[in-house]
């Protein structure tokens, strides 16, 4: 009998080696190399090629149907969509585990076959049982959702020509496998090829495909880095698992803005949305704001959100202080430290400096960097700022307030909170708008630390 040759591939990028190596010489990654059967292609064994005859046309001779795309059922997950699910694209979806990914897309699901749409679920991680009580729990009962408890790709194919679904769901893509390939599932070279069967029944078929993933300790999507590229749109579902608090953010959508987010409370009757974010991050948090306590309005696509951002400065005994940030850049946080030691005259060389934002949201835009850097100063100076004023501005090296944007959209969402003022960089808004509540423009770090500490 002849010898099984074996190769190991690196679990990341798919490097292949002849023997076990502890680290990946392409990646850098350790023990991510797996071993797998080598099997041998012959001319024999490769299948014919089959050549698409149809017509070329123009741009715009193609004609785009009304119904192109499917909602979701929920407002949050068509705003990360960029309307909703088009038909023909492959959607992933990723997320810790635990963190609601089966839920929601099982909710998804129910509504979508309200629509009168037929829906195919290929649970390969669970039985039809396991699937109908999580079901049953989250009040989904229709007749066109379809379970199929298969880890075998080609019998879902096969599925797929007998019950002609509209739209197709892989839970999970590293459990399902195809007999074309001999390595076992979740390997590099099964993902990689059920997601390009996947794909072509997706474009072929004019079936939405929505595929669940997994995602490794490092926060990144399982299997090779080209499954991000073979899909249409990757989609992060994250939060704390120990709050309800969930968000849905788009990184890659050729169908729409990457910018916006979906927010999610988790009750016991499984995800519910959430109309109004700025109330909810706000509910928390009392009348009486504490030391390093500020309120912001970031900006998430078409949306302003309202939330807090708390920082804490303490002495420090050890001769390099700490610099810990929980929700924004940390290269950001160091660069707004320097600016408040150098232009303000506040020495942090001695105190260790923790920020944080609530409400498990991550801030990566420029506007919040006066926020963080009043929570600083009030800290360091043991003063509060107003409860009722909203935070808003860039600061540069040189310690001037930059404009931002959607500056109006900001400011009308603070005033629909109940907030009384807002500090906002000098000449960033028209003169002509008019607010309910008072604008207070600042040119300089100083003359916002001077406006916003309350008086009391």
């Amino acid at each position: 009998m002849a010898k099984v040759k074996t190769k190991w591939v690196c679990q990341n990028c798919a490097y292949e080696s002849p023997r076990y190596i502890g680290k990946c010489p392409d990646c850098g990654s350790w023990g991510t190399l797996t071993e797998e059967v080598e099997v041998k292609e012959t001319s024999n064994s490769r299948q014919s090629v089959i050549i698409d005859d149809s017509p070329v046309c123009l741009i715009n001779e193609i004609e785009i149907t009304e119904n192109i795309r499917v909602s979701s059922g929920f407002e949050e997950f068509d705003r990360v969509l960029g309307g909703g699910l088009v038909q023909g694209s492959l959607v992933l979806l990723a997320g810790d585990p635990g963190i609601g990914k089966s839920t929601l897309i099982l909710q998804t699901a129910g509504n979508i076959c309200k629509q009168g749409k037929k829906l195919l679920y290929v649970c390969a991680e669970e039985s039809g049982s396991q699937v109908k009580l999580r079901a049953k729990r989250l009040n989904v009962n229709t007749d066109n959702l379809y379970v199929y408890s298969q880890t075998n790709l080609e019998a879902v194919l096969k599925q797929i020509d007998d019950i002609k679904p509209e739209i197709l769901v892989i839970d999970s893509i590293q459990s399902v496998y195809t007999p074309n390939i001999t390595s076992s599932s979740g390997s590099v070279s099964q993902i990689r090829e059920c997601t390009n069967l996947l794909t072509d029944t997706a474009k072929n078929k004019n079936i939405t495909v929505i595929v669940i993933g997994h995602v490794t300790k490092d926060g990144n999507i399982a299997g090779p880095k080209v499954l991000e590229h073979m899909v249409d749109t990757v989609i992060y579902f994250e939060g704390d698992r120990y709050k309800s608090q969930r968000l849905l953010r788009a990184i890659k959508n050729r169908f729409g803005s990457t910018n916006e987010i979906g927010i999610f409370n988790m009750a016991e009757s499984g995800l519910e949305e959430v109309t109004n974010p700025g109330e909810l991050f706000m509910k928390e948090r009392g009348n009486n704001s504490a030391p390093g306590s500020v309120i912001i309005a970031a900006n998430e696509g078409t949306r302003a959100l309202l939330v807090e951002i708390q920082a804490l400065v303490g002495t420090t005994s050890y001769p390099s202080p700490r610099r810990v940030g929980t929700g924004i850049e940390f290269n950001r946080l160091l660069q707004i430290i320097a600016v408040l030691e150098k232009r303000i005259g506040i020495n942090l060389s001695k105190h260790d400096v923790y920020v944080n934002v609530t409400g498990g949201i991550e801030i990566d835009e420029p506007a919040a960097d006066l926020g963080i850097a009043l929570a600083i100063a009030t800290c360091f100076r043991d003063v509060t700022v107003d409860s009722d004023c909203v935070i808003i501005g860039e600061i540069s090296l040189s310690g001037e307030i930059r404009n931002v944007n959607n500056l109006e959209k900001r400011i009308y969402e603070a005033q629909k909170l109940g907030f009384k003022k807002a500090i906002v960089p000098k000449f960033n808004h028209k003169k002509e708008d008019k607010f309910d509540i008072e604008v207070i423009e600042v040119p300089r770090l100083m003359d916002a630390i001077v406006k916003c500490v309350s008086k009391k």
